[in-house]
């Protein structure tokens, strides 16, 4: 039983971490768009959706040798995934995958 308690503390401490993580990337990436150093999600994903209509399926900002990048994933009309990455202070796209 003592086993069993601190595995879950345990778990409940990873879920924890991960939440206050997530909470300091959102912060980090607030800061950026006040600053001008990333455009808004939502301007990406309007862009995004109006050349590729379909369902968002996940989305994910990186930073890579000191630039923004969003990757975004879609589920087009007829089935495919498209993966499409985006410059975060452009908005160009950068790369797309099918």
């Amino acid at each position: 039983m003592q086993a069993f308690s601190i595995i879950f503390l345990s778990l409940v401490l990873l879920c924890g971490a991960r939440a206050s993580f997530a909470e300091e990337d959102h912060e980090t990436a607030s800061r950026a768009v006040e600053r001008g150093e990333l455009l808004p999600l939502s301007q990406i994903l309007a862009v995004a959706q109006k050349r590729h209509p379909g369902r968002v399926l996940e989305v994910d900002l990186d930073r890579e040798k000191g630039r923004y990048l969003y990757e975004i994933q879609i589920l087009l009309q007829d089935g495919q995934v498209i993966e499409l990455t985006y410059d975060g202070r452009t908005g160009e796209v950068l790369e797309t995958e099918i």
